[in-house]
């Protein structure tokens, strides 16, 4: 089950699957917006073409409750898709998050508001309402050099963003549960003075 499986990688440190898988990681110039968040989702996945603005409020309308919005801006890192408006009705649909491979404006809402944004910066030029010919919805795209397919698992933190296929997930989440749970004796170890060269793989 998709919910349990989210359950469980909610619980986990996400830095600790870095110790077990090379591939997913999001570029990590992509990060949040607002601090001390934690977010796990299913994709929903937009791109966006010429500044294209209707192609956002189409993804919009395709959210579910916890449901991540990735909007893969085809390079065009200077429009900003995703503000106020765009956020509130984010949140009006029950998503968890939005992931831009691009900007994002209204900076002083957004945080008010509380969605977690993830994004490479923002600005204040924004898209327009244009229908760009290259625009779709819920197709494979790509953010931070990552290919993001529609219902793969987005995990984010202060930390950065991964993006997991739901067997990839599965596949790692019980070693990274065990990791974790392993790591408060190795720090008490290490802060009881113990030898280093007993502790650290050498």
């Amino acid at each position: 089950m998709i919910t349990t499986l989210l359950q469980d990688l909610a619980k986990v440190s996400y830095p600790t699957i870095g110790h077990f898988l090379e591939d997913g990681f999001v570029d990590p110039a992509i990060g949040s917006l607002l601090g001390n968040v934690k977010i796990a989702g299913p994709a929903v996945t937009v791109r966006v073409a010429d500044h294209d603005a209707i192609a956002i409020n189409r993804a919009l309308l395709a959210l579910r409750p916890g449901d991540v919005l990735v909007v893969d801006m085809l390079g065009d890192h200077r429009h900003a898709p995703i503000g106020a408006v765009t956020a509130a009705a984010a949140i009006a649909q029950g998503a968890a998050a939005v992931v831009i491979d691009g900007r994002a404006t209204d900076l002083p809402e957004l945080r008010q508001a509380g969605l977690p944004v993830f994004a490479r910066g923002t600005t204040c030029l924004t898209t327009k309402q244009l229908r760009g010919t290259g625009s779709a919805v819920n197709v494979p795209v790509r953010c931070g050099g990552v290919e993001v397919n529609p219902g793969d698992l987005v995990l984010g933190d202060d930390n950065g963003l991964i993006v997991l296929s739901p067997e990839t997930a599965r596949g790692v989440v019980e070693q990274a549960m065990a990791s974790d749970a392993a790591e408060p004796a190795i720090l008490a170890r290490i802060a009881s003075g113990e030898a280093l060269d007993s502790i650290l793989a050498l």
